[in-house]
């Protein structure tokens, strides 16, 4: 999720290194003028939040049934940048490319 939102910021001339830069970034830029919905941010924002838990707690156990449900929203997350860049682009070859490296 990160680098299509890192993707999508290249399309406003935007970028950062990190990943709370990049949420605040399409917070802004995206989801506040109304081109993706809050509902995406919110997806955005959960599972950064659960990354961090993984990456830096002693032991962090997540349920299958809420990691499966993260998987399932990064990929309808990950479907609809995509879609945005090919309408934005007028070019369906941005969706052959990022599909064949997946």
């Amino acid at each position: 999720m990160f680098y299509a939102v890192l993707a999508l910021l290249v399309t406003k001339q935007l970028g950062t290194s990190k990943h709370r830069g990049a949420i605040s970034l399409f917070d802004r830029e995206f989801v506040r003028p109304g081109v993706f919905d809050k509902e995406l941010a919110g997806w955005l924002h959960t599972t950064f939040e659960m990354r961090l838990s993984a990456d830096y707690a002693e032991r962090v156990i997540i349920p299958q049934e809420k990691a499966q449900e993260a998987l399932q929203r990064a990929e309808t997350f990950i479907s609809r940048v995509k879609t945005y860049l090919c309408d934005l682009l007028g070019d369906a070859s941005v969706a052959e490319h990022t599909d064949s490296n997946t």
